[in-house]
Formats: C-alpha cells, sequence, structure tokens
C-alpha cells in the first residue's frame, strides 16, 4: 500500500494530438541536436554526453521535486533525455565499438527488466497512474531506455542493414500506425500500445532527422543541423506553450493509484 502522504498529482500529461507531435520532434532533436554539439562545435561525444547528462540531471531533479505535472519542465526532461538516450548508443557504437545488433538487444532487455521490476513492485504500467515518486522514477527510467533503444534500433535499420532513412522511417511510421489500429479495434491494451508506440516513434523522428540533415552523398538532404534543430525547438515551445496556457492535457484531480 502506498503511503498517501506521499500521493501527487499525476507527473505525466493526458496523452493527446499535440503529446505524440511534440514527442516526435523531440526525438528529431534528439537526433539533430547531439549531432550539433557533437560535430558543429567541436565538443567531441565524449564532452557532449558529459554536459547533456549534467543537464538532463539538473531538470530531472527540478521535475522530481514538483507534486504536478508542469509542461515546460516535464518536455525539457523530455527532450534532454532524448539527447542522452542519442549519445549513450553513439558512445557504445563509437567509442566502444559495440555493434549495434547487440545495443538494440541489451536496451530492449534493459527496457523489459524496468518493466517487469515496475509492474512487480507497483502493479501497473499506466501512465495514468504516475502518482508517486517511485512510479515517477521507474517511469523516467523506462523513457531513458526507450530512447537509447529507439536510437540503436533506427541505426541499426536505416544504416547498419543499408535500407536508408525514408523507407525506415515508413517501417516504423507504418509500425505505429498498426499498433494505432490495433488499439481503436480493441485487439491491444492501451499500456501496450502506448509504450510500444512510444519506443517506435524515436527511430521514426531520428530517421526524419537524419533524413534532413545527412549528406545527400548518404542519402539525406544536408540541410545544416542548427536550423533543423532549431526549427523544430520553436515548434516545440510554441506547443508547450499553447499546453500551458489550455491545460487541455493537465489532470486536475488525483488519480487513485491501481
Amino acid at each position: 500500500m502506498t503511503d498517501a502522504s506521499h500521493q501527487m498529482l499525476n507527473k505525466v500529461p493526458i496523452v493527446t494530438l499535440a503529446f505524440w507531435v511534440i514527442k516526435i520532434l523531440a526525438t528529431t532533436v534528439g537526433e539533430t541536436g547531439a549531432d550539433f554539439l557533437n560535430f558543429n562545435l567541436g565538443f567531441g561525444l565524449t564532452k557532449t554526453s558529459l554536459l547533456a547528462g549534467l543537464v538532463l540531471a539538473g531538470f530531472l531533479s527540478l521535475q522530481l521535486r514538483q507534486d504536478r505535472y508542469v509542461p515546460w519542465i516535464y518536455w525539457i526532461c523530455v527532450v534532454f533525455l532524448s539527447i542522452v538516450g542519442t549519445l549513450v548508443t553513439d558512445n557504445l557504437s563509437d567509442n566502444f565499438g559495440v555493434s549495434l545488433y547487440v545495443t538494440t538487444a541489451a536496451f530492449a532487455i534493459a527496457l523489459a527488466a524496468t518493466f517487469f521490476v515496475w509492474h512487480r513492485a507497483e502493479r501497473t504500467l499506466s501512465i495514468h497512474d504516475i502518482t508517486t515518486p517511485p512510479r515517477e522514477r521507474y517511469y523516467w527510467l523506462a523513457i531513458l531506455f526507450t530512447f537509447a533503444l529507439g536510437t540503436a534500433a533506427g541505426d541499426l535499420v536505416s544504416e547498419q542493414l543499408g535500407l536508408g532513412y525514408i523507407l525506415a522511417g515508413a517501417i516504423f511510421g507504418g509500425l505505429i500506425l498498426l499498433i494505432t489500429i490495433g488499439y481503436y479495434a480493441r485487439a491491444i491494451g492501451s499500456v501496450l500500445a502506448f509504450w510500444s508506440a512510444y519506443v517506435l516513434t524515436r527511430p521514426l523522428g531520428a530517421s526524419a532527422g537524419d533524413f534532413l540533415t545527412q549528406s545527400p552523398q548518404d542519402g539525406g538532404l544536408g540541410l545544416s543541423t542548427m536550423s533543423v534543430s532549431a526549427v523544430f525547438l520553436v515548434i516545440i515551445i510554441a506547443l508547450v506553450a499553447y499546453l500551458t496556457i489550455s491545460k487541455v492535457d493537465a489532470v486536475e484531480k488525483n488519480a487513485a493509484p491501481r
């Protein structure tokens, strides 16, 4: 039984169309933003990883101190988790030479283990029940692994298997469409549908980001990572401002734990 004194308002927004739009944009920024810091500013992979990790730790600490969902804090955490998840996979691949097959499998196992421990301890994986500190910690750990897994799987399909960014994006987008159809047809439960789509939006956004910024020789459009990151960040900021003002995705009543 969870101590009532540790109850709080649900810390995760209601899932709306804006939620998925921001999520996909954030995953794209995670890809292009990490590349911008790593290559364009010359920080290098190690310094970029340390910097992004420190910023993420600061915002996660701020997020965990809140007693309810605050849009700008929540979405900054998502953006930086996207960047850090990308950098974790890139470090393993580039600095340590770990195969994308191995990292994809390892992060899939890590995510499954997180879900197992989370469900065993809390008896729910629903994002509508992030109403205690332990559940929120499990939630953010799962989010980190979804980004790392999505990065590895996306790179595996588009680069290692040589399918290219457009075809990879079409594959991941098609899988998300099938999950959506399955959910509305009541063939897939809401928890499974959400987390499956959450994982798949990462490689979808990464494929889009790579297609926009990689050189034409590598199958991309060759756009600037700074320009793409800036445009997508402006859209994210505008959507988060809308959510903050409208409160259409806020939970006003305390959710009973399940």
